[in-house]
């Protein structure tokens, strides 16, 4: 027989938990019985259910929570990956409508080129404006178009508006032009209101002009509008020069100063024209003959003429 360190039966020991066992189960039998028949187990589950279902939310709230900060961080990632998106969106479309309503403002600069060129009835070359320099002491424009295009030293470049300036260097592909406003640059102009003549000169203003040699006693405004004099034969007649913005006396009293803006937008254009086939510009008359004897009766002619006589004889 087995005998357990307190000297009872290892055999008894296991008996007693048997009938333990069988007991616990009868009892759970009659009860399930008696709940299935009478339900009278309802209440005591439902006042068990109120106990325990505290408990159970309690136990379940580390798993719910961290469920929901998964969920959460989820979230706030789709939701940082969604923005993203968007604002990429964003600057694309901006980006399509900007370019939209450059290309919008480019056709309209060209459909008025184009209407200039049909309106002038004048032979002119379209080129584009591939450089500009308008610095303190030079106003300049690179064009794409050059020797190989049949562009000249001294052909008027015009937009829209009015009159650019002139070309003064040609390479083969590209040529240099220099703008109205440049400081060494000067263009006959004339008053559209009074016919008053004049020179309007480049400054070191940016994007003005200056007129210095004005009579005190003309009839200079504000507002007037400058056109081309055709003096010189450089620039044909009639192209718009500039618009007067300011009139002052001068510390001397004898002339007047005046600004004017040009009427060209020289900072903002993209397409210019170039006149052709225009008159060459009129330079200075040629030297007139020397007034004297005619050359059979010059002093020269005469002593040469005996010294040969007295040779013959």
């Amino acid at each position: 027989m087995t005998l357990t360190r307190d000297g009872g039966s290892l055999f008894s020991a296991n008996m007693a938990g048997t009938l333990r066992l069988i007991v616990y189960l009868a009892i759970a039998s009659v009860l399930m019985v008696l709940d299935h028949r009478g339900h009278w187990m309802g209440k005591v589950r439902y006042g068990a259910a109120i106990v325990v279902e505290p408990l159970y939310h309690l136990a379940g709230l580390p798993a719910s929570g961290f469920r929901a900060a998964r969920v959460a961080f989820a979230d706030r990632r789709k939701l940082t990956e969604e923005n993203k998106q968007l604002r990429v969106d964003l600057l694309l479309a901006n980006a399509r409508l900007n370019h939209m309503a450059a290309v919008s403002r480019q056709n309209k600069r060209l459909k008025k080129l184009l209407d200039t060129r049909r309106q002038l009835g004048m032979n002119v070359q379209l080129a584009r404006v591939i450089d500009i320099d308008l610095g303190a002491f030079s106003h300049r424009l690179t064009l794409n178009a050059g020797a190989h295009q049949g562009v000249k030293v001294g052909q008027v470049v015009i937009d829209a508006h009015g009159i650019m300036g002139q070309v003064t260097q040609v390479l083969p592909g590209t040529c240099t032009v220099m703008l109205i406003t440049d400081p060494d640059h000067a263009i006959p102009v004339t008053d559209t209101r009074t016919g008053l003549r004049t020179v309007a000169h480049g400054s070191h203003e940016s994007g003005q002009l200056s007129l210095t040699t004005i009579p005190v006693s003309a009839d200079v405004r504000v507002g007037d509008k400058l056109v081309s004099s055709g003096l010189g034969g450089r620039f044909p007649p009639g192209f718009p020069v500039a618009t007067i913005t300011h009139v002052e006396p001068q510390l001397s009293g004898m002339f007047l100063t005046a600004r004017a803006k040009p009427s060209a937008d020289m900072q903002r254009a993209d397409e210019v024209l170039l006149l052709r086939d225009l008159a060459p510009p009129v330079g200075p008359p040629a030297p007139a003959s020397v007034d004297g004897p005619p050359r059979a009766l010059a002093p020269d002619a005469v002593g040469s003429s005996s010294t040969s006589a007295r040779r013959s004889r």
